[in-house]
């Protein structure tokens, strides 16, 4: 933003997004993606298992920004969180995670930048399990998977092997992390699995820096709740549009994606003219 600055002489005016609070940018956007990855699958799970999140098994891959506040917000929602990741290895917590545990890891990525077989030993319970991810686990039974580390990090393989553990759904807060083969097992043999696709399901970010460009362009910064507010009514919206769109030959919420995100494209460039 500094440069933005320097180099054309304006303030920006919502041209940047993520900035800090203090030179215009908005709450939550740091914990958007996160957070709102976790408010869709929360809507998903009532909606489909007549169930909520709490004391639901989960396991999170990543230890980035989005798995982060994934993690946070999971807490918050009273589910056991029982790993994290990065690219060496995954962190184990067999009781599940606490408040505790995740300021560690937010100290070691955000502060210290340490990996996490550096910090296992600072958490009660925690064990490291070096050049595997969550989903190459054997033993892992999980209610809930939230992918949010890289791209084709859950392939068929692992995908049969949580399934058989007990599988219920998986949100993405990555992009494209399962690979198309899992996702054609997922749909063809397994439609009663919830599955939600990045395009939608880790839409909170980007939408969180649509409202900063509207408090900017108003000239007016939102209180965190009602930036917080905003976002929880941003995922009701998306996931009410795949549920109005799910095909009655598949019911799948990833076709239902699909679909609508075509169909916006499409829509505005008619509006356009093209």
């Amino acid at each position: 933003m500094g440069q933005y600055k320097r180099l054309s002489n304006q303030h920006g005016g919502g041209v940047l997004t993520g900035k800090s609070v203090n030179i215009g940018g908005s709450f939550e956007r740091t914990e958007a993606t996160g957070y709102g990855l976790v408010y869709i699958a929360q809507l998903a799970t009532r909606d489909k298992h007549h169930d909520d999140l709490k004391d639901k098994i989960c396991a999170v891959s990543g230890s980035g920004n989005v798995a982060q506040y994934t993690c946070r917000k999971l807490l918050e929602f009273g589910a056991k969180v029982v790993t994290v990741s990065d690219s060496n290895g995954v962190l184990y917590f067999k009781d599940g995670m606490n408040l505790e545990d995740w300021k560690v890891i937010v100290q070691a990525k955000q502060v210290d930048r340490q990996r996490l077989s550096q910090i296992a030993d600072k958490m009660i319970g925690a064990e490291y399990v070096k050049d595997r991810s969550p989903w190459t686990l054997t033993d892992l039974k999980i209610d809930y998977a939230f992918p949010c580390a890289t791209q084709n990090e859950i392939d068929k393989d692992s995908l049969r092997q949580m399934i058989d553990n007990g599988l219920k759904g998986i949100f993405e807060g990555a992009n494209l992390p399962t690979q198309l083969s899992a996702q054609e097992l997922l749909q063809k043999q397994h439609p009663d699995i919830i599955y939600i696709p990045g395009k939608a399901a880790n839409a909170g970010g980007v939408g969180v820096s649509g409202f900063e460009m509207v408090q900017n362009a108003q000239k007016m910064p939102w209180k965190r709740e009602a930036v917080d507010e905003k976002l929880k009514e941003l995922m009701e919206g998306i996931y009410s549009r795949l549920v109005d769109s799910q095909s009655l030959e598949s019911g799948s919420l990833n076709d239902s994606a699909n679909q609508v995100a075509f169909k916006r494209v499409v829509d505005a460039m008619e509006d356009l003219g093209w």
